[in-house]
């Protein structure tokens, strides 16, 4: 480890001059070895002092530089204990870096996953620094509701796939499908990957011609679209997205299909209670049910499908609480996202009156679509700041990076589930999965 004490003289007062509490040196340094993480990192605080976590250079590491602009960073990281402060302070500048983000985003991970306890001294130390404005609240108006209830839900839809269609459409795929991708080919395209991913659902679920079909969360429609053109169904999308009803309807009508699909504005708790539908499929919609409704999401679904149907359920999973990671998507991108491990969901599922026939593991394919997502997001970045703001775009690039590497570590899972009525007691599928899908 290496420090050096800058001889820059400012405005500030006798505390710019003096650089970062040794304690905390130490911790910081050795928390970075301890993870193995090869980045050569070098720590400006606030121009009186530079840390790193190396003594010689390494060509095969990578290099980051993170300057913290204000002492009151410091302070606030150490006595509210809360990683958030750090992706404040970046947001208002008084935290920078220079080099990858993704390189950013494992120190963040890092230092975030690794408990400093500070001394008294240090806790004192900090009393000398100066502040920082508070954590700004968040002032929406789904706040009002009970969490994971019907309003409350569909607001936080809303605040979220609201946001602007032409900001999705920057990094998304043409089809604009807004869940995990299957690269059957491991360098395809993302545009190919996502129509991969639309035909093994269709074939999972064994669509023919003249069945009613139901996508739960249809999002902007490109199941719904596959389904019909390519298998001849007639479906039906629901989603809580004023910008999405709005989106699918204008297409639906200038392609001529109101006759075969029709999407409403609709919630899952008011999913007919007759059995109205041969198969379903919800991608991507898990996350935000709320585990408390875990069971009433399943039970809706199975009393909407017919005798011998099938549905699959595509969802995010939670391997490991990494509560840093968890925190920043539900301040930042989707309020209220909640996960969990894949046997609570098949738990959730049995209890409901499923049988649990096929679970799949799509882990390594949605950090790939997150890395195409990010990839997309910064070659369009001048126009995306123009329709969402220079703040919007930052936490959104952070957000795919911070996801990919969950998804890499495992942190996080996805899985697709086929599922039948447990009720229909007479197997009728084939024997093999390779039968399915033919």
């Amino acid at each position: 480890m290496l420090n050096r004490t800058l001889d820059q003289p400012t405005e500030q007062g006798r505390l710019k001059a003096h650089g970062i509490h040794p304690e905390i040196r130490e911790w910081l340094i050795g928390a970075i070895w301890a993870s193995g993480l090869q980045v050569r990192a070098c720590f400006d605080f606030w121009g009186a002092e530079q840390v790193y976590n190396y003594e010689t250079a390494d060509a095969e590491w990578s290099s980051i530089m993170i300057r913290v602009r204000h002492p009151g960073v410091i302070r606030q990281l150490i006595e509210d204990r809360d990683p958030l402060s750090a992706v404040e302070a970046l947001l208002s500048e008084q935290l920078s870096f220079v080099g990858a983000i993704d390189h950013a985003v494992a120190l963040y991970c890092c230092l975030a996953s690794t408990q400093f306890k500070p001394s008294n001294e240090v806790l004192a130390w900090c009393q000398s620094l100066p502040d920082l404005p508070a954590l700004s609240e968040l002032q929406a108006a789904w706040r009002k509701f009970p969490t994971h209830s019907a309003e409350r839900d569909k607001a936080v839809v809303q605040a979220h796939y609201d946001i602007s269609n032409d900001f999705y459409r920057l990094w998304l795929d043409p089809l604009w499908v807004y869940s995990c991708a299957h690269f059957e080919d491991p360098d395809g395209t993302l545009a190919d990957a996502q129509k991969a991913k639309l035909d093994l659902i269709c074939r999972k679920l064994r669509l023919e011609p003249g069945e009613q079909f139901l996508d739960i969360g249809c999002g902007w429609g490109a199941l719904l679209r596959w389904a019909v053109t390519n298998y001849g169904v007639s479906a039906h999308g629901i989603t809580l997205s004023e910008e999405q009803l709005a989106f699918n309807r204008r297409w639906i009508a200038e392609e001529g299909l109101g006759d075969r699909i029709r999407v409403d504005l609709l919630d899952y708790r008011d999913l007919p209670r007759d059995p109205a539908y041969d198969k379903i499929a919800s991608i991507g919609m898990m996350e935000h049910v709320g585990i408390k409704n875990y069971t009433t999401y399943f039970r809706s679904a199975i009393a909407a499908l017919k005798p011998n149907g099938l549905f699959l359920n595509h969802g995010i999973t939670l391997n490991e609480l990494f509560e840093p990671q968890i925190r920043f998507i539900n301040r930042y991108i989707f309020p209220d996202g909640e996960c969990a491990h894949v046997s609570t969901y098949l738990k959730a599922a049995r209890d409901a009156g499923w049988e649990i026939v096929d679970v799949d593991s799509w882990r390594p394919h949605y950090a790939k679509t997150l890395r195409c997502w990010q990839a997309n997001l910064e070659r369009s970045s001048d126009q995306a700041v123009a329709l969402v703001g220079e703040r919007v775009v930052r936490l959104w690039q952070l957000y795919f990076i911070l996801c990919a590497q969950c998804f890499e570590c495992g942190t996080n899972g996805v899985y697709q589930m086929l599922l039948r009525r447990a009720a229909d007691r007479k197997w009728n599928l084939p024997l093999t999965r390779e039968q399915w899908l033919c």
